[in-house]
């Protein structure tokens, strides 16, 4: 870091990405000249009796030989050199584009000596006795030269950047029209690649759209910064680092979490004063539904072995040919998918009224169920499953909410808001709702989803709202980048959103997305460490933790004048001029752990760090407008213990604590930080926070009455 400059353009690697590539080709080449050395010395001498060509045979021996050593020597210099310096530090490491340069000038002799090798060992042009150990190694030799040239070839392709021209760069700088005609190729490029990757994705007017605006979010989200692929990768260990150094300091500074949250570990006194709907075992009952609607491809994934054993009994074989008792639209001829919710949910098929699969951009399966155990009709949306559903997720700009009874100023997801229409018009086309308060007058209107599904299943409600005003949303782990804030505010009449420990998804905004991006800028220019080290310490993070003595000497301070000469940012870059009034990070000026009371942008006038100003400032915004998590939101996390409350745990074999979880109602403002943690994918996951809500049940089933025996898992 920053991008390497070499044959008059930029590349998408970095001067410290060499390290462990470099170690690579050490070995294998190292491996290759041991054995060709071995060749030289047995078969020599046997050149001389050949009938032709035993000259080009001693110079091939000779050559690869010496190319190799030549080559080792180059590449142990240029690893030696590449390891020099931490992350932000290129003069240390300024002469390995000229090895590199070098050492892409010995691919010319090297592909020439190869050549004569394969018309030695492939055809009869040369004629020389054979010897087993000779041609066994010579013959694989060549073969492995061949494919490692091309290798080299594919990644030389793959860090060539298509608008590295330092030409246009330059240009750039300063020109806000040569910007924008930089932004706008770099959109395009990402277009095209989007368009060759995801190939079978059905091409129409929702497929474009979606295309062209995760193309735009990739464009803007790193546009005026120079950062290279291995930068995000060290970033994010170093951004693990820095949020674990601000956790100490908090629990330093007396500013837990207990503390300034009223956290609970009994459900009954959590709900109290909440309304009857608003229940922790309805909400577990419908997220049930909200996991069966995920089909038979989570069900395999639960049960990889005896799963088609399971779904095998609630097969309905030859539906293309049969009359189905439920309308079921895009399963297969087995009805797999129907057969999965069937298991999953317990549910009897006369139940289910209405099923539909259907999955494209913007089109996300769900169905329709009367659930006589609640006296409700349940519509289920499933969450993201498919690379459709990720680029529904991707299309975050902001739309215009026009349902009825919200401002006018109200906006949404577009990419979930265009899916709530959808569901919403597949209903009113099959009549389905109507016809189950038919036969059900007196069942209420229950929506409820899993992420993606639970966002869409808020935005359907505000559409429904009109004729089903009892209308009630489960929503469970739903994206925090939904809703403008009133309008969030107002889903608090009929939304309960359940949110389960460090879930990346209920954080997860373009503008907390924006804010990360700077704080790992921050992060990577204050690394004291090369980036190879910070690889292998994230290695050995991920197996054993963050260890204490690494939370202070990752780090160093610098000064303004450096930040100013940082090559991390372009020289006209916004963020980089917010980041030299800070004078680097970290900084007790701006670490997140110092609340400080501030004149808050948003509506809850809530302080907010100074970090957070800092970062809302300093980014380059993709949205002008922040969304929120809808909604009352309930987050439940595991209570973490003191070390003395572990050592006695393991000492005595039982869990000194009578409760593990502990559980708090969040407010949309609490998840504008979008942190690096362990779990955050985990606990995102629906199995995950049904089984997080079964373990409190469970811990709780003395107080709230009811035996979690009772309840249907899967």
């Amino acid at each position: 870091m920053p991008s390497m400059q070499m044959f008059g353009r930029r590349w998408l690697a970095g001067t410290d990405d060499l390290v462990f590539p470099g170690l690579l080709e050490l070995l294998m080449r190292g491996i290759w000249l041991t054995l060709m050395s071995c060749v030289l010395c047995r078969y020599y001498q046997w050149t001389f009796n050949c009938l032709t060509g035993g000259l080009l045979v001693r110079v091939y021996l000779i050559g690869i030989v010496v190319m190799h050593s030549i080559i080792i020597l180059l590449v142990m210099v240029l690893v030696n050199r590449s390891a020099q310096g931490a992350i932000y530090d290129t003069k240390a490491r300024r002469v390995v584009p000229h090895l590199l340069v070098a050492k892409i000038i010995l691919l010319l002799p090297e592909i020439a000596l190869n050549v004569l090798g394969t018309i030695w060992t492939y055809t009869n042009c040369i004629q020389c006795d054979s010897e087993h150990f000779t041609s066994t190694v010579v013959e694989i030799g060549v073969l492995f030269n061949w494919v490692m040239l091309g290798g080299l070839v594919f990644v030389l392709a793959m860090v060539l950047d298509p608008v590295g021209s330092l030409k246009l760069q330059e240009g750039a700088n300063g020109n806000v029209d040569t910007d924008m005609v930089l932004h706008r190729k770099v959109t395009r490029i990402w277009v095209r690649r989007f368009r060759w990757f995801f190939c079978w994705l059905i091409r129409d007017e929702h497929s474009h759209e979606a295309f062209s605006q995760a193309a735009g979010l990739m464009s803007s989200m790193f546009r005026n910064t120079d950062i290279v692929p291995s930068d995000f990768i060290a970033g994010f260990v170093l951004l693990r680092v820095k949020q674990k150094r601000e956790s100490r300091e908090q629990r330093r500074l007396a500013l837990l979490a207990e503390q300034r949250y009223n956290c609970t570990s009994i459900v009954n006194e959590c709900f109290t004063g909440k309304p009857s709907w608003m229940c922790l075992k309805k909400a577990r009952h419908y997220l049930q539904l909200s996991v069966a609607i995920y089909g038979w491809p989570f069900l395999i994934y639960r049960y990889c072995i005896t799963g088609l054993f399971k779904m095998m009994p609630k097969f309905f074989c030859c539906a293309c040919f049969r009359t189905k008792p439920t309308v079921v639209k895009e399963d297969n001829c087995c009805l797999c998918n129907f057969a999965a919710i069937r298991y999953m949910s317990k549910l009897h098929s006369k139940d289910i009224l209405f099923a539909s699969f259907v999955n494209h951009i913007f089109e996300l399966p769900f169905f329709v169920t009367v659930d006589h155990e609640t006296s409700s009709i349940v519509i289920a949306i499933r969450g993201s499953l498919s690379m459709r559903d990720i680029f529904t997720d991707l299309t975050a700009i902001v739309e215009k909410l026009d349902a009825h009874g919200v401002p006018s100023d109200s906006y949404a997801h577009k990419g979930m808001l265009c899916s709530a229409k959808y569901i919403k018009k597949e209903l009113e086309d099959h009549n389905v709702i109507e016809k189950a308060y038919t036969n059900f007058p007196e069942y209420n209107l229950v929506i409820t989803g899993h992420s993606l599904g639970a966002g869409t299943a808020v935005l359907l409600a505000f559409y429904m709202r009109p004729l089903y005003p009892n209308l009630k949303v489960y929503a469970f782990a739903t994206p925090a980048g939904l809703l403008s804030r009133e309008a969030a505010r107002i889903a608090e009449e009929f939304t309960l959103s359940v949110g389960v420990g460090d879930d990346m998804v209920m954080h997860m905004t373009i503008d907390n997305v924006e804010d990360l991006r700077t704080n790992m800028l921050q992060v990577l220019q204050s690394c004291r460490l090369p980036k190879y080290r910070v690889f292998l310490n994230g290695f050995g993070y991920a197996l054993f933790g963050v260890p204490s003595r690494d939370l202070e000497s990752t780090w160093r301070h610098r000064t303004t004048s450096e930040m100013r000469n940082s090559p991390l940012l372009s020289t006209h870059s916004p963020v980089l001029s917010m980041i030299t009034q800070n004078d680097g990070f970290p900084t007790d000026t701006i670490s997140n752990h110092h609340l400080v009371p501030t004149t808050s942008s948003y509506p809850n006038d809530q302080p907010i760090s100074i970090s957070s100003t800092y970062n809302e400032l300093a980014a380059r915004r993709y949205s002008k407008i922040r969304l929120y998590t809808p909604g009352h939101i309930l987050h439940i996390t595991k209570k973490k213990k003191s070390k003395e409350q572990k050592k006695a745990d393991k000492k005595s074999g039982t869990n000194s604590n009578e409760y593990n979880y502990e559980m708090r109602w969040a407010t949309p403002e609490d998840f504008k930080e979008l942190r690096v943690m362990p779990r955050m994918l985990l606990d995102h996951l629906p199995e995950n926070v049904l089984k997080t809500l079964d373990n409190v049940l469970e811990e709780q089933k003395t107080e709230i009455g009811f035996d979690l025996a009772q309840l249907t898992m899967i």
